[in-house]
């Protein structure tokens, strides 16, 4: 009885043994997953050196890892400032980035979670970064000038994230507001600019209408000289009754049977004779 006592405890103590080094082989290693960075922490403090993808050595019962995701992040932040001119602008970006897995321990040791990389870092940095693009030009030019808005923007968020170990891959503005002042202002210059585009336009028109008056008139003047010179030139006179008789046709009214036209002697013009029902046939 008492071996079999002895036996059944070496055998149950055994299994406990054979538990605890399962649960701690299994505990004894972590593998870090393609698009993640871990940080190891042995009572409590952080480790030097990030653990990057694959499997890791960790000290069983006292050690803890923390996987960070080092893939692209996405957030959409707002931001407010004051143009040059002193114009309220606010605005919403939406900022790409990923943690640089390099520097993970250091995120770790400063920063903790992303929750507050994003709420801490990321946040008011685009807060300033803006302030710093906006007050560089006026609530127009902000509008005019956007793209340049934008390159100033990121520049500064740039070199403003990266020494805490954020990598900016991409941002784009979502949003970009103005005061309620500025778009009335903005409102009634449209509509000024487009009163006097009106206003152009109809001395433009005026000033073609006037030239084409004058034009006229030059037209009209030019062939009533060339009409006198023909009148005072030899058989001008015939050409004045030709014209005559042309206008009585063509003015539908009744026609005499005879027109007789007397000459002088004294110019060298013979006297002569229309018959007006020959023209007719």
């Amino acid at each position: 009885m008492e071996r079999q006592a002895t036996a059944s405890i070496s055998n149950l103590i055994a299994g406990i043994l054979a538990a605890l080094l399962v649960f701690v082989g299994f505990n004894s290693f972590i593998i870090i997953n393609p698009g993640q960075a871990g940080v190891l922490s042995i009572l409590g403090k952080a480790q030097d050196g990030a653990l990057l993808e694959g499997i890791h050595f960790k000290p069983p019962l006292v050690s803890n890892v923390d996987v960070y995701d080092v893939t692209v992040q996405k957030f959409e932040v707002p931001a407010q400032s004051s143009t040059k001119d002193l114009q309220d602008l606010t605005a919403s970006f939406a900022i790409n980035f990923r943690l640089d897995p390099l520097k993970v321990v250091e995120i770790r040791r400063t920063q903790g979670t992303l929750q507050n990389i994003v709420a801490k870092i990321i946040a008011p940095q685009t807060q300033e970064s803006f302030k710093v693009a906006a007050a560089k030009r006026t609530v127009e030019e902000a509008i005019t000038k956007r793209t340049e808005l934008k390159d100033d923007f990121d520049n500064a968020l740039n070199s403003r994230l990266d020494k805490y170990g954020i990598i900016v891959l991409d941002t784009s503005v979502v949003d970009l507001t103005f005061s309620p002042e500025f778009a009335r202002a903005v409102e009634e210059k449209q509509i000024a600019e487009q009163r006097a585009q009106r206003a152009v336009y109809i001395a433009q028109e005026a000033e073609q209408q006037a030239q084409a008056d004058i034009n006229r008139a030059k037209g009209k003047a030019e062939a009533q000289r060339l009409l006198a010179e023909t009148l005072n030139a030899q058989g001008g006179v015939l050409v004045l009754q030709k014209e005559a008789i042309e206008a009585w046709r063509e003015g539908g009214a009744q026609m005499p049977k005879v027109l007789i036209s007397s000459g002088s002697s004294g110019n060298g013009n013979i006297p002569f004779i229309f018959n007006m029902s020959d023209l007719e046939k």
